[in-house]
């Protein structure tokens, strides 16, 4: 439970100062964040003026799907918007970050996608087995009621959670096409038109799936007392040397997760020995090494080729192409992939740019 005295913290100028540096961090050269910037205390005045008033109104999402190499609907708030999601998330990050476990790696100062996977790499070390899960169609199946009831009993101000609110709505049915209706025990007809779906892009939608899963979370840790468990978004590994044990938790997760509207793919929720290696975050981890996954590699080369060509047309610049080597190659390092990088490096030759 917080003071309900935070709204007034949201609007503050140093706050709304902070929340756009943060909205503008790799965005500068963007028209979007370049037009705010430009008038940037008089958008702010305006911004603050709304949110004070409470007759702020999020605008539309701009969609649009990107692979990769999964095909996903991203959507993205105007850049006004998520001025106003930073300066939210600046007060309630913080509060609500004090109530995660440890193993929760996903958009979390000091966790991420790398420390996940050493942390799995650690635990396959000590456990003979691995259950696998994942949560389906997990952003879209999000339940705006279930998700308010659980952040009006830590956010006790009125206006905080009209600002919720606000947020909320504006995301119904952005992700309605990418959502397969899933009916569970006591639904009636009604229940296909329960507001649901975060817009996956924005900074509210990431902390909050965080929120949704948390006391799921509590659950395997105090109630299923598995003593080893990580979580990355919707991405679950439960760890242990009892395979029958395994098999009964998934039985308790799916129960659980019924609770919060949320269903797992079946097919993929199996128990295997960690010494077989498993798949997490892009890559195939066993107890001594780490592989990048064959389709994550000829993905790259391909994305790589395409780059290239756009280059030697005269399309982008050669920045470009060395800042996406780069970020790949970063990303690629923290498994044994020395010669996969050397492979994929190698099939490309850059050509000079059309003149």
């Amino acid at each position: 439970m917080v003071s309900t005295a935070l709204y007034p913290k949201i609007y503050a100028w140093d706050n709304l100062l902070l929340a756009h540096r943060k909205a503008s961090r790799g965005k500068r050269g963007k028209a979007p964040a370049a037009s705010f910037e430009y008038h940037l205390e008089d958008n702010l005045i305006v911004l603050q003026a709304e949110l004070q008033t409470k007759t702020y109104q999020p605008g539309a999402y701009h969609s649009f799907y990107i692979k990769d190499p999964k095909r996903r609907l991203i959507s993205a708030a105007p850049f006004r918007d998520r001025v106003v999601h930073h300066a939210l998330c600046n007060l309630i990050e913080p509060i609500f970050e004090r109530s995660f476990i440890h193993d929760s790696y996903a958009n979390r100062l000091g966790k991420g996608n790398h420390r996940a996977l050493d942390r799995a790499q650690g635990f396959a070390r000590r456990y003979r087995y691995v259950l696998l899960c994942d949560v389906r169609q997990f952003f879209p199946s999000v339940d705006h009621a279930i998700l308010r009831r659980m952040l009006a009993r830590v956010l006790r101000d009125p206006d905080v959670m009209w600002l919720v609110d606000q947020i909320l709505a504006s995301g119904v049915g952005v992700l309605s096409e990418e959502y397969e209706m899933a009916w569970f025990p006591g639904d009636d007809l009604f229940a296909a038109h329960r507001p649901r779906g975060l817009p996956i892009g924005n900074l509210t939608s990431q902390m909050w799936a965080n929120c949704y899963l948390n006391k799921f979370d509590h659950f395997v840790k105090r109630e299923l007392r598995c003593p080893a468990y990580v979580r990355y978004v919707d991405d679950l590994l439960l760890f242990g040397d009892d395979k029958g044990q395994l098999w009964d938790w998934k039985g308790a997760l799916v129960e659980r997760l019924a609770g919060l509207r949320l269903t797992i793919h079946q097919a993929r929720a199996q128990v295997r020995p960690v010494r077989e290696g498993f798949p997490f975050l892009g890559f195939v981890i066993y107890p001594h090494k780490r592989r990048l996954k064959r389709r994550k590699g000829i993905a790259y080369t391909r994305k790589l080729q395409a780059l290239v060509e756009d280059y030697a047309e005269g399309g982008i610049p050669l920045e470009r192409v060395t800042a996406s080597v780069q970020g790949w190659v970063n990303h690629a390092r923290y498994g044994d992939t020395l010669g996969l990088r050397r492979a994929v490096l190698e099939s490309v030759i850059v050509p000079a740019p059309a003149r």
